[in-house]
């Protein structure tokens, strides 16, 4: 099997170089590295990677340099996941990776990366367009939200699944934590995507919405997240 192949952009050399090093070992090929937001784009042109990793804020600013670069590569290159990394969680930066309705995003923190095979299912997970939230960004998006109507109807155990599925893990990941079997995890998939009335079509993918529908409502849906 190929492995997957990113470009790392981060100005902390002594991160970007440890994560790298992770990445290889995770069987990752980092086919390109930088500390400067404004060679992203060249570098994801350049070496064509199936993901782009980079920070949020980067030189000269150090807002959303990294992050302003990430919306230019899936503008360009729209096959290229993309997976952005915090600091710490900001909502507004969160919310602004959920209005990209086609997948292929991920926005982890940095405390959270040090798990090998995590970052590596989380890169996996967005080349398959896939969303793939950090738990802490999950809980802080759902805690400064009401929910919405539909979702407010889901039972606790498949708003507990939904929440999984927005940390981009598979039925498989669900079930074992859960201790249940696959098909019971499907079932409930099954049953979110038919309350969320989610039809199974070619053109959408069911997982993304959902999990738009959870966390970000009222951009899934066009209207107010109360209704």
């Amino acid at each position: 099997m190929t492995p997957p192949r990113v470009v790392l952009a981060d100005d902390s050399a002594l991160f970007r170089e440890g994560l790298a090093a992770l990445l290889t070992v995770a069987g990752v090929e980092v086919v390109a590295q930088t500390e400067a937001a404004e060679e992203i784009e060249h570098l994801v042109g350049t070496h064509r990677p199936n993901v782009l990793v980079t920070d949020v804020r980067m030189p000269p600013r150090q807002v959303d340099e990294g992050l302003q670069a990430a919306r230019l590569v899936r503008r360009r290159h729209p096959g290229v996941g993309v997976v952005i990394l915090s600091q710490h969680v900001d909502v507004e930066h969160a919310l602004d990776i959920l209005a990209d309705r086609q997948g292929g995003v991920g926005y982890l923190l940095k405390d959270h990366v040090a798990n090998i095979d995590e970052l590596r299912d989380a890169i996996e997970r967005v080349m398959a367009r896939d969303f793939v939230f950090d738990r802490d960004v999950v809980a802080e998006l759902v805690q400064q939200r009401r929910l919405s109507r539909v979702v407010a109807e889901l039972s606790p155990r498949e708003r507990e699944v939904l929440a999984l599925m927005a940390e981009g893990r598979t039925n498989a990941a669900i079930a074992r934590k859960f201790w249940v079997t696959q098909g019971a995890v499907e079932k409930h998939v099954r049953s979110i995507f038919r309350k969320l009335n989610l039809p199974d079509t070619p053109d959408d993918h069911r997982r993304v919405l959902a999990v738009m529908r959870y966390l970000a409502p009222s951009r899934a849906l066009g209207t107010d997240a109360r209704e």
